[in-house]
């Protein structure tokens, strides 16, 4: 008897598993996280919601009631709605049930690096292109990757990720109209942007919107995300999903979100400002700085280890150095103002 191990997949033995690193400083501003926990009112309600949950019975397969709430919010019916554990497993299952081995994915980089490696769990080939000087996306580019490529899937996050540029409107037209592909936008962090391509689904029949409750709604913890789509979409990712995937907690955890919702996004609006604060001591430290519709800055130094300076007064960045495109890039999520300052003053003495 063998007491080998299994090998894992040929194509997965370069696979590293995604995630930034989490360590113990005082400052942590790596991974878009909110910077506030939900309100009292929201943890009030769900304790009371949990309460009533009968855990020894499986959760509402379909999540009908989350569905139907979240397609209120939107002006649509349930049909058009799904719900998974994070905005990343409605992209697995999308990927899953619309990909394959014969199948191809158009990428734009930089990009979302979760993207490629969700592909290729789902064994599906990616094709890539890059966007413009400014990281945005002109209709012109758009129309030239997708008739270079002819793909099954186009994939772009907006407002994009890392950078946080946003994609205009004619360039998502182009993506669609351009090819015959499903056309998903991953906008996690919609709403930190002046508009979001809800507004186009109505003219596009193959769009795909994606969100999450991780960034704007303070429920990283909870995983949760969800999709606005065509009910063939719907019925087709349907098709793949793991039984019962959506557990009680969280479908009870999203509905409580719902019910409060201006409360819990109340800190949006100065999550904005402290984004355009720091952007603007960014510059004047002379740096390099995207445009950023998100809740995060991507910005450039000549300093090569300023990841690791920062680190060592406390403060945790992202580092996209080594990234395509990226080089010499660090990537900071807007904390609370205490924290925004505590990383603009170690940035000032690291940079001396």
């Amino acid at each position: 008897m063998s007491a080998d191990p299994v090998p894992v997949r040929d194509d997965l033995l370069e696979v590293e598993p995604y995630g930034a690193p989490q360590l113990d400083v005082a400052v942590q501003l790596n991974t878009n996280e909110p910077p506030y926990p939900p309100p009292a009112a929201y943890t009030e309600l769900l304790c009371a919601r949990l309460g009533g949950l009968r855990l020894n019975r499986y959760p509402d397969r379909r999540a009908w009631g989350l569905r139907g709430e979240l397609g209120a919010r939107f002006g649509v019916p349930p049909e058009e709605v799904w719900a998974a554990n994070g905005s990343n497993e409605v992209l697995a299952q999308l990927f899953q049930a619309y990909g394959g081995a014969d199948r191809t994915l158009l990428l734009f980089r930089p990009g979302y690096s979760a993207h490629p490696l969700i592909a290729k769990v789902a064994g599906t080939p990616v094709v890539e292109a890059d966007l413009d000087a400014g990281f945005s996306l002109s209709a012109g580019a758009a129309r030239a990757a997708v008739q270079a490529h002819d793909p099954d899937i186009v994939c772009i996050a907006r407002p994009n990720a890392p950078t946080g540029v946003s994609i205009p409107f004619e360039a998502v037209r182009a993506l669609h109209d351009s090819g015959r592909g499903l056309v998903i936008i991953d906008e996690a962090y919609a709403e930190f942007a002046v508009d979001d391509v809800t507004a186009l689904r109505g003219e596009l029949p193959r769009l795909v919107v994606t969100r999450t409750f991780s960034k704007a709604w303070r429920l990283a913890g909870a995983r949760l995300g969800y999709m606005l789509a065509p009910p063939w979409v719907v019925d087709g990712v349907r098709r793949v999903r793991l039984p019962y995937h959506l557990d009680a907690l969280t479908q009870a955890a999203g509905l409580a979100a719902l019910e409060l919702e201006k409360e819990m996004t109340a800190h949006v609006p100065e999550v904005i400002a402290e984004r355009d604060r720091i952007r603007g001591a960014l510059l004047a430290l002379g740096l390099e700085v995207a445009e950023s519709s998100g809740n995060f800055l991507l910005f450039r130094s000549t300093a090569t280890d300023l990841f690791d300076r920062l680190l060592a007064k406390g403060v945790l960045v992202r580092d996209f150095s080594s990234a395509p495109r990226l080089e010499g890039a660090l990537r900071v999520t807007v904390g609370t103002p205490e924290e925004n300052d505590r990383f603009v003053n170690a940035l000032e003495e690291s940079l001396i």
